[in-house]
């Protein structure tokens, strides 16, 4: 698997009240609900997000609330990946559960930029930074993860195997 795209970036503490307003959460509809994403820290997210950017920010993205629309209109709006130097757990679970690839790397969230293009594989965990032609490295997902992922989340990869 590999991803590329443009970066939109983020500083530490991305909570998912923020990734997703409470006030939407009584919208059933993921596209409609998707049309909210980061509108409270960054309301030209959704204008700009194109199918296959990167989302990159510090530290504990995905802290506070356990709601799994966050990582839900993250993938609705097309990203291809989160990388950050860390993220809260329950944000972690949430995004593999989805199938939504999630990379931590402390390097590649200090120096990739807002606006830099990226390209990911996952396979390896190589991060390249195309714009300032660096890499750095990420752990790759095992094998369990990664089958999780491709399949489009925990459930689909559960039907896949007829479980």
């Amino acid at each position: 698997m590999k991803a590329q795209g443009t970066v939109f970036k983020y500083g530490d503490n991305v909570d998912t009240d923020v990734i997703i307003p409470a006030r939407y959460l009584n919208i059933a509809d993921p596209k409609e609900l998707a049309a909210h994403a980061m509108e409270d820290i960054d309301a030209s997210f959704v204008k700009k997000v194109k199918p296959g950017d990167i989302m990159v920010a510090n530290r504990n993205f995905g802290c506070g609330s356990s709601r799994e629309h966050a990582p839900l209109v993250i993938k609705e709006n097309g990203v291809a990946c989160v990388i950050a130097a860390s993220f809260a757990r329950i944000f972690y679970r949430n995004a593999i559960n989805i199938g939504l690839p999630i990379l931590e790397c402390a390097e590649a969230a200090e120096r990739i930029a807002a606006g830099d293009e990226v390209a990911i594989d996952f396979e390896t965990g190589v991060i390249s930074n195309l714009t300032k032609n660096e890499t750095y490295q990420a752990l790759a997902f095992p094998p369990f993860i990664e089958s999780i992922i491709k399949s489009g989340g925990l459930l689909k990869s559960l039907k896949e195997r007829g479980i």
